[in-house]
């Protein structure tokens, strides 16, 4: 199978860096970005000139145009784009800060939406490539005490369907990835926590309760599925990771579709003819 070029935001840890070394280990050519690329050095030293660092904070849509130029001047070209810089926040609404909400929507939404823009006209002039989304399956069914988080990743849910189908006769696939919890530190040193208001910490209590630790994914585990992700002929809208996330979205769906069946009477009329 030919190599890929693979550009992968987020790549210092986590999920990002265990996809990255996958796909770097079966010979494919990565780009990997990171706020601090010393976080990088021990791929850069493993895989040499096969991984491509670079400093990059999405935040920022100029940098992120010039990073897709430099890697299109640097590999020829960008086969896939896998969406994965993002944090989780923590807290209540009530809780949340203008600044906690907007610092959220700044690199989970528009972020991912300035690194989708810029890659679309490289793959438009390539007539291929695929840019892969990196949700939650609480993108479909949401959770208090992460309110914003959840917010941010129905946003980006909404959008990448969109562009999925304007940019199809392009030859471009885009695929929504939605993990349930694995054991990243997604929920500790790489999130952020509001100030807590003590009426909510007997729903945290039990939200946190609830996760056992049999609910909860090996991170390693995702590697081999996002290999056949990227190597699908016909890659999936939406590729859901973990045995805890089918289930609850099966139920959240079923309890939607009942109360939308109840209430068939009032939604039919309210059309007005």
């Amino acid at each position: 199978m030919k190599s890929k070029v693979i550009f992968i935001t987020g790549a210092s840890k986590g999920l990002g860096k265990i996809w990255a070394e996958a796909f770097l280990k079966r010979g494919d050519k990565v780009i990997g970005t990171a706020r601090n690329i010393d976080s990088l050095k021990e791929l850069v030293n493993t895989y040499g000139d096969a991984i491509l660092p670079l400093e990059l904070n999405v935040d920022n849509r100029e940098h992120c145009f010039a990073a897709i130029q430099q890697v299109k001047a640097h590999f020829g070209r960008i086969d896939v784009l896998i969406n994965n810089a993002g944090y989780g926040l923590f807290g209540a609404l009530e809780e949340t800060t203008e600044l906690e909400a907007r610092a959220q929507f700044e690199t989970n939404v528009f972020g991912l939406l300035w690194m989708t823009q810029a890659v679309i006209p490289v793959m438009r002039e390539q007539g291929a490539g695929h840019i892969i989304q990196i949700s939650s399956v609480l993108g479909i069914a949401a959770t208090p005490i992460l309110s914003v988080y959840n917010a941010s990743k129905w946003a980006m849910e909404g959008l990448s369907e969109s562009v999925a189908a304007e940019v199809k006769a392009f030859g471009i696939n885009v695929s929504i990835v939605e993990p349930n919890a694995f054991g990243t530190d997604w929920s500790g040193a790489s999130a952020i926590r509001t100030q807590p208001l003590e009426l909510y910490s007997d729903m945290k209590t039990a939200l946190y309760n609830y996760f056992t630790p049999e609910m909860i994914g090996y991170p390693a585990a995702t590697a081999p599925a996002m290999l056949q992700l990227v190597d699908s002929e016909n890659p999936p809208l939406r590729l859901l990771l973990g045995k805890v996330a089918l289930p609850q979205v099966q139920y959240v769906y079923a309890d939607r579709l009942a109360v939308w069946e109840s209430w068939k009477e009032v939604s039919t009329a309210a059309h007005g003819h």
